[in-house]
């Protein structure tokens, strides 16, 4: 289900919620807008507990209507993570990881006709692979980051640089982000750098810290800063977003287990590629689960924290 919010000062109104998937069990759900599209969107989700599935959904005041389903894999699908490509009209990518032998982690350009949706063919981006997130760079014409957690790496965090050339993919070589074992990775391109990006995940191979780290692209490859903490205690589903109106700012959401589980964020300002944050801010003084955090790019300063609130 899906459902139009619509901010005013520091409040915000919903309108009725729309479904796109009529069928039990659809989860693992990504959504983006087409920066190129006005009200066009899509989601990306694991259909009826098996099939890859996209749908377009457009968007009239607080009403949403909605293309056909299409399908990227017909196979067991977990961890869906979709973007369009900010500098190409009505394509976009899905990753996902394929749940069979080898547990392959997989990339489809998706490109839109209307309300249609038609996938190219699935590229492999890496085995035994989790938690994987997409991010295109909004500078950089066709080039995106998929991050994940890469069991050839010791489980640690790895990323690969993607090529997007009309429904084909090319991919660098794996770097690693770190060697520690991580989960729940998340990744953000900076608008207002050209090549810049950040990773944040949590570090199972460091008390579960939450962790957040600079990377640049070059060509088909990519470096990396000093990882530096954000939350030095047991850290859980971070999300982070770069401020589109603000050079060198991102916000990280997260649930901060030693303070209750509270859904919580901090502000992250780069300098080259290190990273200083602010103060820690409560925006959910409850226990809160699969928190997710989005920058208004019209209005400066605004930002969404979304949040399951047990």
């Amino acid at each position: 289900t899906a459902v139009v919010g619509t901010v005013s000062g520091t409040s915000i109104s919903f309108g009725s919620e729309y479904i796109f998937n009529s069928v039990q069990n659809s989860n693992y759900t990504s959504v983006s807008f087409d920066p190129n599209t006005a009200n066009k969107f899509v989601v990306s989700f694991r259909n009826g507990n098996t099939l890859g599935s996209a749908v377009i959904g457009t968007v009239s005041g607080t009403s949403i209507s909605y293309g056909a389903l299409a399908t990227f894999h017909t196979g067991f699908t977990l961890w869906t993570s979709v973007a369009f490509d900010p500098n190409t009209a009505n394509k976009f990518v899905v990753v996902y990881r394929a749940a069979t032998a080898g547990a392959l982690v997989g990339a489809a350009v998706g490109t839109v006709s209307g309300t249609t949706i038609s996938f190219g063919a699935t590229y492999g981006i890496q085995g035994d692979a989790q938690y994987q997130r997409i991010a295109f760079d909004p500078n950089t014409a066709n080039k995106f980051v998929v991050v994940y957690r890469d069991s050839a790496n010791s489980y640690g965090g790895s990323i690969k640089v993607g090529t997007v050339s009309g429904t084909a993919i090319s991919f660098g070589s794996a770097v690693s982000v770190t060697a520690s074992k991580v989960i729940d990775t998340s990744i953000s391109f900076d608008p207002n750098t050209a090549n810049k990006f950040a990773v944040a995940y949590v570090n199972s191979g460091n008390l579960n810290y939450g962790t957040a780290v600079v990377g640049t692209v070059s060509g088909t490859s990519a470096s990396f800063g000093s990882a530096v903490v954000f939350n030095s205690a047991t850290t859980i589903d971070t999300n982070i977003a770069y401020d589109p109106n603000t050079a060198g700012k991102f916000a990280v959401a997260y649930v901060d287990s030693n303070n209750s589980g509270y859904g919580t964020a901090v502000v992250g300002t780069v300098s080259g590629t290190s990273i200083s944050y602010s103060s820690a801010y409560v925006f959910n003084a409850a226990d809160s689960i699969d928190t997710v955090t989005a920058f208004d790019p019209s209005t400066a300063g605004n930002i969404v924290f979304a949040y399951r609130d047990s």
